[in-house]
């Protein structure tokens, strides 16, 4: 029992430091993509001020660090949280009674995980809000403007982890053939410590791409003309896919009250 609970204190921590580092980053790039999309839209400004890192870069470890380290010690929570119920899942499947009981705190936690996500750090760079009051204005706007049906498809999140993968893969591969040449007794311990601080590095310059990617979602629902200003080929591109998957969604459900 002793050795459970500090796997799980050991596993919430983990999750909770690389949540704090990747955060800090995705509240950063947030920050500097308003800046940028803000600069396009006003006529008298033709490039982006220098200090813009640094000021993003200060707001995020110092006005914004509260609200940083408490989500994303809520958001480990429930990452374990979401990893131990899996577990208990493939042990039960014989049991229908408890199988349903914890297909539903599945779902619980499935939802909580849907509600306080990476977007609510974009309204804390933005706004300085609190992640809980962060975490609602996202979710409400995503609802009013139909935004939500575009999240719902991006496939950004699963190209990206599958980058972090192989970077992982590949520096572990390569450290690895080096430790079987060097030291061949502790080719495992090296290729997997290489693996693992890969991955790491590579996670956060991912993180740069999945901010940046996040804050359009957020400004194309908060102001969509940020995005015609900034490019009018991108929006028109967005605009055309948000009116398909809204129709599409709006077919399902006629189709659904229909069948019934």
């Amino acid at each position: 029992m002793v050795a459970s609970c500090g796997e799980l204190v050991l596993s919430v921590s983990l999750f909770w430091t690389g949540a704090v580092l990747c955060n800090t980053v995705h509240v950063i790039v947030s920050g500097m993509v308003f800046h940028v999309l803000f600069q396009c839209g006003q006529e008298e400004s033709s490039s982006l001020p220098p200090s813009t890192l640094v000021e993003s870069l200060r707001y995020a470890v110092t006005t914004s660090f509260g609200s940083i380290c408490y989500g994303s010690l809520f958001t480990a929570a429930i990452r374990t949280l979401r990893w131990e119920i899996r577990g208990v899942r493939s042990k039960i499947c014989g049991n229908e009674c408890l199988l349903c009981c914890v297909d539903f705190l599945f779902h619980l936690v499935e939802t909580l995980v849907r509600f306080f996500n990476k977007y609510a750090y974009v309204q804390i760079a933005v706004y300085g809000k609190g992640f809980n009051r962060s975490a609602r204005d996202a979710w409400e706007l995503f609802q009013s403007t139909g935004v939500e049906a575009l999240v719902a498809y991006d496939c950004s999140g699963a190209v990206l982890l599958m980058g972090t993968i192989f970077g992982g893969l590949i520096t572990g591969s390569c450290i690895g053939i080096w430790a079987w040449i060097k030291y061949s007794d502790r080719v495992i311990m090296v290729g997997s410590t290489a693996m693992l601080m890969g991955m790491v590095l590579v996670g956060l310059g991912m993180v740069v791409v999945e901010s940046a990617v996040t804050s359009i979602y957020i400004c194309f629902a908060e102001d969509p003309l940020l995005i015609q200003r900034w490019d009018a080929d991108f929006f028109t591109e967005m605009s055309e896919m948000l009116h398909r998957r809204l129709q599409h969604r709006s077919a399902r459900a006629r189709e659904v009250l229909t069948t019934a």
